[in-house]
């Protein structure tokens, strides 16, 4: 199979394309560099028609058997990584060591879900009665995925789905449908026809997902405004959702820190995959004693350190912008700063005549609490720094958002650092290290961030139903 050519969709285990395609741009050059079929709404009542047939089948094998397939597929994605990584890159922009955590990683992610079970939960066994409740598959689950990790974020899903027993219809990000396109094309190898099918197509697309009678469930990572769309569509037919939504994560640096050892470790929490993240930090709260210190410590690991580029270019550190509408909505941030006369530490003009969607990498000084670059989620390389002196005003600060995704707090003092974590409103709290995921960890988000979970076995009980069977053993039925 050639990764870089030939991008079709996989309906009933069959390769498909269409008359109509969609263009992918090269985010680093702007130029489109390949087209991706535009799926119609027959070929989405199509793919979910065999989805279910096969959910008949599928759901009704062994947990082993899921397991050896999930394991077949991780070692397909691996043989194929180089393929993938390049790909990845063209279509997303991240630079290569990006790439490669995100391919390798979801050859990871599958061989540890695919080890995970949900036992029988026996509630009651007498002589009189048998009280027992499983879990059983939710049915046909529709996956829509963003394009800043479109394959880790695919596997995420793809993986707790056919493990629970349910079928799986992934849709690409219109961004980013080249990777997802592939790994679905690997897996026909693996699974029997239906079980695993790709679309690709725009918001129409997602909107036919969100409201066909035949779709059980939705798994969507993407933005909260979104979010909201898809639960009030997933409403009319009482669909099960999983929503990975927006964040606005806060980190809280103590007085007692050193400000060069930190200042690396502060800047890929806030810069990792160039920001287009959910889950950077996206306020950096610098106690007033160390502020000076930080601000000036991150700048100049910046400017020391960090080149923004095309990925393919060995001594990237980050990439471009994904994609046009987010550039200029970042680019919209920077003239708000700008506006509102709030100073740059480091950055703060954007080169518009640069070959591809390039941002530089910005620190803002200290700008107000209720600004937009502090109240928002940017999504791109531009970080407030605030400073902070009382503990109970910094806790009440950073839980003041409408997201509660992540947060972490940095510091010397485990008791102090402990403390502030036990109080911030998020679904996941680092202390004194940001960005450690694992299959068997919870990741959800509080507040407006989310509804449910991924992974572990919280994230795999998503994909299925509660059913409590009782017996009585002793009765007589005429």
């Amino acid at each position: 199979m050639n990764i870089d050519t030939d991008f079709a969709m996989a309906i009933n285990g069959q390769m498909v394309t269409t008359e109509n395609t969609l263009p992918v741009y090269n985010p680093a050059t702007r130029s489109v560099f390949a087209q991706v079929p535009d799926a119609s709404k027959a070929q989405l009542d199509e793919t979910v028609s065999a989805a279910r047939q096969a959910f008949n089948s599928w759901s009704k094998t062994s947990a082993d058997e899921r397991q050896a397939a999930l394991e077949a597929y991780a070692d397909i994605i691996e043989a194929n990584a180089e393929g993938l990584m390049s790909l990845l890159t063209r279509e997303q922009g991240k630079p290569r060591a990006g790439a490669e955590w995100e391919v390798f990683g979801s050859v990871a992610w599958l061989r540890a879900i695919a080890t995970q079970r949900l036992p029988e939960e026996k509630v009651e066994e007498t002589d009189e009665r048998r009280v027992i409740t499983r879990m059983t598959p939710v049915g046909v689950v529709g996956a829509i995925v963003p394009w800043n990790f479109p394959i880790l974020l695919a596997i995420w899903k793809i993986a707790p789905a056919l493990m629970a027993g349910c079928t799986i219809i992934v849709k690409p990000s219109p961004y980013t449908p080249l990777s997802d396109l592939k790994i679905v094309e690997l897996a026909q190898q693996v699974f029997p026809a239906g079980v695993l099918s790709a679309l690709s197509g725009g918001d129409e697309l997602g909107k036919w997902m969100t409201v066909h009678p035949d779709i059980n469930k939705i798994a969507f990572t993407g933005s909260t405004e979104t979010g909201r769309h898809v639960m009030r569509s997933a409403s009319d037919t009482i669909k099960r959702v999983t929503l990975e939504l927006g964040g606005n994560d806060p980190a809280i640096v103590m007085p007692d820190v050193d400000a060069k050892a930190i200042a690396p470790q502060l800047f890929w929490a806030a810069f990792q995959n160039n920001a287009q993240f959910c889950n950077v930090t996206k306020r950096l709260y610098v106690h007033e004693d160390v502020y000076d210190e930080v601000r000036d410590a991150l700048a100049d690991f910046i400017a020391a350190n960090i080149k923004v580029g095309d990925g393919t270019e060995a001594d990237t550190d980050l990439g471009p912008i994904q994609n046009s509408m987010q550039y200029e909505k970042v680019k919209g941030y920077f003239a708000d700063c700008h506006d509102n006369g709030y100073k740059f530490a480091i950055g703060g003009e954007i080169d518009e005549s640069a070959p591809g969607w390039f941002v530089p990498v910005s620190l803002v000084d200290n700008p107000p609490e209720d600004s937009r670059i502090v109240t928002e989620e940017p999504f791109g390389p531009i970080l407030p720094l605030l400073k902070w002196s009382d503990e109970a005003d910094v806790i009440a600060r950073a839980n003041d958002t409408i997201y509660g995704l992540g947060a972490s707090v940095w510091g010397n003092d485990i008791d102090a650092i402990q403390r502030i974590g036990s109080q911030l409103e998020a679904g996941t709290v680092w202390l004194n290290e940001i960005h450690q995921y694992s299959p068997f960890q919870a990741f959800g988000g509080h507040k407006q961030s989310g509804l449910g979970c991924e992974n572990s076995l919280h994230g795999l009980m998503e994909y299925t139903n509660w059913q409590t069977t009782t017996l009585n053993k002793v009765s007589e039925i005429a």
